[in-house]
């Protein structure tokens, strides 16, 4: 891996199923013996499959897929990881998910998505508030179009330099995570960028 080539001792690649509790456990356990317990986490996974007006859906693929991606993934995360961080008294969880949650008009034609994602917002916002006395804060960040190679390709004709750059994102979330941040929970944060 080039990364964990570049990043030294501070990395460390895991194959891990995000969606399998079993998996967290491991995972965890490398974490733990390598690093230290962890103090905190941004749940990236998740993704986009297209879809279509839900009277126009020829199946239930999509849906299914989004939800499993989307918001199983979170509800996997959060079960293996607060269970340590509210026993320590201390932790910090940033959740993706997207303006469609709160505007979701913006997912029309992908009704999926904008579900599970709106999902994927109400957990975290109930969890925030289930930890907020142990000294957990768990927030959510709200991007438009992120500006990845996969967007590109997908959305040639669009405009990325409307869209969120992978290095805004990350500063936010890495203020959610900072120290900075010990009196935001239960926070959404709109990073729409230009779009």
């Amino acid at each position: 891996m080039a990364l964990g080539k570049e990043l030294g001792a501070s990395f460390l690649g895991l194959a891990t199923d995000v969606s399998l509790a079993s998996d967290w456990n491991a995972s965890l356990e490398h974490i733990a013996a390598q690093f230290g317990a962890p103090t905190g986490a941004v749940l990236t996974a998740g993704g986009w499959t297209g879809g279509a007006p839900i009277h126009a859906a020829q199946d239930d693929a999509a849906w299914e897929w989004m939800l499993r991606t989307n918001l199983e993934t979170v509800y996997r995360a959060l079960r293996a990881l607060l269970p340590g961080m509210v026993s320590r008294l201390h932790g910090s969880i940033v959740v993706i998910g997207a303006r469609g949650a709160v505007r979701p008009e913006t997912s029309a034609g992908a009704a999926a998505y904008g579900a599970s994602k709106a999902a994927v917002v109400t957990l975290a916002q109930t969890v925030a508030e289930e930890v907020r006395a142990a000294g957990v804060r768990v927030n959510a960040v709200l991007p438009s179009t992120i500006d990845t190679p996969a967007n590109r390709a997908a959305m040639p004709s669009a405009e990325p330099g409307k869209w969120v750059s992978t290095d805004s994102l990350a500063g936010v979330i890495g203020f959610l995570l900072s120290d900075a941040a010990r009196d935001i929970s239960g926070a959404l944060l709109p990073v729409y960028g230009q779009a």
